[in-house]
C-alpha cells in the first residue's frame, strides 16, 4: 500500500492514527479530513479573539461568540476519534477502538443540541425582559466611529472561515462516512448564519428596533435546534446498536439497505449495527457459504460480519 503524507501506512497505525486496513481512498480522505480540522482550530481561534473584542452589548455578537467557542468541539472530537480509532486492540479493549467515532459523533451532536437550546433561551429571556442593547462610540485615529461598525466588521470576518470549511469537509465527510466531520459541517454553517443574523440585529439597533437583536439570534436558534435534533438522534440509534443511518437524515443508510434486500432476496436472516464508520452484524443461515455472497461487490464499510447456523442461541 502506497505511503501518505509522508508516513507508511504502517506508521499510521503504530500511532494510532490512521488504520491501515483501510483503502488508500478512505486513507487519503482521513488525511485530508484531519487537516481540515486543524485548520479549523487554527482560524476559528482568529474568529474567537476577533468576535470577542467588539462583544458588547448585543445578544446576537455575545451568542455568536459563545458559538464560535463551542465550535471548536466538533474539530477536537474528530482528531481524538480517528487518533483512538487506528490504535490495535488491547487486553482492556480486544474489539479495538471502532466506537470513538460513534462517541465522536454523540458528544457533537449534544454540542449543537446544547447550543441551538442555549441560543434559543436566551433570546427569548432578552425578548421577555425587553432589554434594550446600546452601542456607543469609540475614538479611533482620532475620529469618533459608531462601535456598530467594528461589531459588523468582525461579524463578516467570523462568515468566511466556516462557510469555507464547511464546503470542503464534504467530500472527505462522504468518503469516510464520518458522521463528526458531518456535524462540525452543520455547526459551520451555524456559525456563518449566526454572523449573517448578529449583522441584521446590530443594523436593527441601528434604525431603532430594539428587538431585531435577539430575534434575528432566536431565528437562527431554531434552525440550529432542528439540526441539533436530527443528529443527536441518529447518534443515539448509534450507541444502541440501532441499525446504520444514513449521513444528514435518521433513516437507514443506503449500503445497509442494500445488505438488508439482497439478505431478503437470499432468503437470510440479518441483524447490522453500526460501529464507528464500519457495518457489521450478525447472518443466520443454513449454509456458511452465504456469508461470503451476501457481501460480495460491497464496500469497504461492510466488514466484521459472522455467520452462525439459522435457529441457534444468540
Amino acid at each position: 500500500m502506497t505511503a501518505l503524507a509522508g508516513l507508511t501506512p504502517k506508521a499510521h497505525g503504530a500511532s494510532g492514527r490512521i488504520r491501515p486496513d483501510y483503502p488508500p481512498q478512505v486513507q487519503q480522505a482521513m488525511v485530508r479530513g484531519r487537516r481540515l480540522e486543524w485548520w479549523s482550530l487554527f482560524w476559528l481561534g482568529t474568529v474567537i479573539a476577533v468576535v470577542g473584542l467588539v462583544t458588547g452589548q448585543s445578544q446576537a455578537m455575545r451568542s455568536a461568540w459563545i458559538e464560535d467557542c463551542l465550535s471548536l468541539l466538533p474539530p477536537t472530537f474528530f482528531l481524538l476519534a480517528t487518533w483512538f480509532e487506528g490504535r490495535a486492540p488491547t487486553r482492556r479493549f480486544p474489539f479495538g477502538f471502532d466506537r470513538a467515532a460513534s462517541l465522536a459523533f454523540f458528544a457533537a451532536a449534544t454540542v449543537l443540541l446544547a447550543f441551538g437550546a442555549i441560543l434559543f433561551y436566551e433570546a427569548v429571556a432578552t425578548l421577555i425582559r425587553r432589554e434594550h442593547p446600546v452601542i456607543g462610540s469609540i475614538r479611533l485615529l482620532g475620529q469618533e466611529v459608531w462601535f456598530g461598525w467594528l461589531m459588523i466588521g468582525a461579524l463578516t470576518y467570523s462568515i468566511v472561515p466556516p462557510v469555507v470549511l464547511g464546503h470542503l469537509k464534504q467530500r472527505p465527510a462522504k468518503d469516510l462516512n464520518d458522521k463528526v466531520l458531518v456535524t462540525d459541517s452543520e455547526m459551520n454553517k451555524a456559525d456563518w448564519q449566526t454572523g449573517v443574523a448578529g449583522i441584521l440585529g446590530i443594523l436593527g439597533i441601528a434604525w431603532g428596533l430594539w428587538w431585531a437583536d435577539a430575534a434575528a439570534a432566536g431565528l437562527i436558534s431554531l434552525s440550529i435546534l432542528w439540526d441539533g435534533v436530527g443528529a443527536f438522534r441518529r447518534a443515539t440509534a448509534e450507541l444502541v446498536d440501532g441499525a446504520p443511518r444514513d449521513l444528514h437524515q435518521d433513516r437507514i443508510d443506503d449500503e445497509a439497505q442494500r445488505l438488508m434486500d439482497r439478505a431478503q432476496r437470499m432468503g437470510v436472516s440479518l441483524c447490522l449495527r453500526e460501529t464507528g464508520r464500519i457495518i457489521t452484524g450478525i447472518v443466520e443461515s443454513d449454509d456458511p457459504q452465504d456469508l461470503a455472497r451476501l457481501t460480495e461487490g460491497l464496500s469497504w464499510r461492510v466488514r466484521g460480519l459472522s455467520w452462525r447456523p439459522r435457529g441457534s442461541a444468540p
